[in-house]
């Protein structure tokens, strides 16, 4: 009896928490992403800026360490652009011969390097706040690119009027409680696009959206494709089932 009565209010604490969140996150903006739908793909374009914007901008403070540099050539970099991007970086190896770590340039095969070593210095150097790895950000927040792109678009200089924002917070629109610790990301052409496009905030934060939406689905274009494949067998199957049934049965009256 006691256990029924701690699960019914876990359960309820669980419903009402869930709500007050739910209503206190306003409505987002949808977007139009050429990756949605069942014949949506990755522009790869849009993929190369993305990651230009994460690289000069969001991999300061955000990991995305379930990507390897190797898997920059599928959205169309070359093996010689992967290898530099890596070898920006370095990595602790080992043990050598001495039975001693070492550390070496990143190669292609390495996963994207963290910002910091640890989660207690990535807080220290950012008032106590932890930025989350990126690799699945799209996938692991409620409303998915739309919400990263509004959280990213959705800062204001100056919240409303009676509004009491914290100490070392943020004002954005879409943040559930409105108060967010990172400052704004992205400024008017806080990158220079190597394909010239301009770089306006908007721009910036779809490239980028796009980008992280890549990372957390790399084989989505693969899957769509065989699912249509899969979806045109089953219906070529069907008609040929139904066309063997009806010369099967042709005799019976």
């Amino acid at each position: 009896m006691k256990r029924k009565t701690l699960a019914a209010a876990f359960a309820t604490l669980l419903f009402t928490t869930g709500a007050a969140v739910a209503s206190e996150a306003p409505k987002l903006p949808a977007q139009s992403w050429s990756f949605s739908g069942t014949f949506g793909t990755f522009g790869r374009p849009d993929l190369q800026r993305g990651f230009q914007v994460y690289k000069q901008i969001c991999s300061s403070c955000h990991a995305a360490h379930l990507l390897a540099y190797r898997n920059l050539t599928d959205i169309g970099f070359t093996p010689q652009q992967v290898t530099d991007f890596a070898a920006d970086f370095e990595v602790e190896d080992g043990p050598n011969d001495e039975g001693e770590m070492f550390t070496r340039k990143a190669v292609a095969a390495d996963r994207f390097v963290k910002p910091f070593p640890n989660e207690a210095a990535a807080r220290a150097a950012n008032n106590g706040a932890y930025p989350p790895d990126l690799s699945l950000m799209t996938k692991a927040r409620v409303g998915g690119p739309d919400y990263v792109y509004a959280l990213l678009t959705g800062y204001k200089e100056e919240p409303p009027a009676g509004f009491a924002l914290m100490e070392g917070m943020h004002y954005n629109e879409y943040f559930p409680g409105h108060q967010v610790a990172m400052a704004p990301p992205l400024s008017e052409g806080g990158v220079d696009y190597a394909d010239g496009t301009t770089a306006t905030v908007e721009q910036m934060a779809k490239d980028v959206v796009t980008f992280l939406s890549w990372a957390a689905e790399p084989e989505m274009e693969v899957r769509k494709r065989l699912g249509v494949k899969v979806m045109i067998f089953l219906v070529a199957l069907t008609a040929l089932l139904f066309a063997l049934k009806r010369k099967i049965w042709s005799d019976v009256h």
